[in-house]
């Protein structure tokens, strides 16, 4: 399937030819060994051991939705790297947030983002915030081979939907099942002790700043119990990833932005190690 222009100037006729809006169906039809979930793993014995990244949080608020990640990914007992990113950008209207293998997740991610511009260049439209969840369901399920092998992928999706006019939040299990979560999600190692910090510290009608910085209390929290998330490193200047989506699209705050608040919460702690009040909100 691959283009040879060198040699006759045309594309092959699979590029020519009519047919879904879908690149994940295009490459199911014609090159199906590129899609992750279809590779041939060698045969070895025990889990094999690859970097995995966690942690991941989701907030809505008054006027869309907040999506922040830690920064650390790990190996078993070993930290494979500090400053990982796992929040990314979908389309300019939402966005994913990784847990699990992390290459096969980051893969997975570029996949997503080509399938919904490729429906795009294909209809002239945009997916609704469902339809983009629906196909992101399916290529987990794609995978769910490899996630039987111990390589799975658990990613948190959330974006503003233009049609309801308010951001949304879906998660998943490895075998693609689809939750939409309401007010707040959470996914990867240290999300039971993210999810309990906002539990207690969300409430309806939060402004984007209350929720941003919600956000990072709750990484915060989880790294203060999970080894495999990373708190603000704030000698290596590392903090978390906090994305912002609108009505005015997609938003990364700042390494200005995020270390501010950052800032403000560690000084906090510095006064009440085991947890603000929720009244600082």
């Amino acid at each position: 399937m691959e283009a040879n222009t060198r040699s006759t100037g045309r594309l092959p006729a699979a590029f020519l030819t009519p047919g879904s809006s879908s690149f994940m169906d295009f490459l199911s039809d014609h090159q199906p060994e590129l899609l992750p979930g279809n590779r041939q793993l060698p045969v070895v014995q025990g889990v094999v051991e690859a970097p995995h990244g966690t942690t991941i949080v989701a907030l809505t608020f008054e006027g869309g939705v907040v999506l922040a990640g830690d920064r650390r990914a790990t190996m078993g007992n070993v930290i494979a790297q500090r400053d990982i990113e796992k929040v990314f950008p979908a389309d300019e209207y939402s966005a994913v947030g990784i847990a699990g293998t992390a290459g096969l997740a980051v893969e997975m991610v570029k996949l997503f983002q080509l399938e919904l511009e490729h429906f795009e260049k294909v209809e002239g439209a945009q997916l609704s915030l469902e339809g983009k969840a629906n196909r992101l369901s399916t290529m987990i399920r794609g995978n769910l081979g490899m996630a039987m092998q111990g390589l799975a992928v658990v990613p948190l999706f959330a974006g503003f939907d233009v049609d309801r006019a308010k951001g949304r939040i879906f998660s998943y299990d490895v075998t693609g099942g689809r939750s939409e979560e309401h007010g707040y999600a959470a996914t990867g190692s240290g999300s039971v002790f993210a999810r309990g910090a906002l539990k207690k510290l969300y409430r309806g009608g939060l402004t984007e700043q209350q929720a941003t910085t919600l956000v990072v209390q709750a990484l915060y929290d989880a790294a203060d119990d999970d080894s495999a998330t990373g708190g603000p490193d704030l000698a290596r200047r590392i903090y978390p990833i906090v994305t912002v989506i609108t009505d005015e699209g997609f938003r990364r705050l700042a390494e200005t932005e995020s270390s501010e608040i950052v800032r403000q919460i560690h000084e906090r702690r510095m006064e009440q190690p085991d947890g603000p009040r929720a009244e600082i909100l």
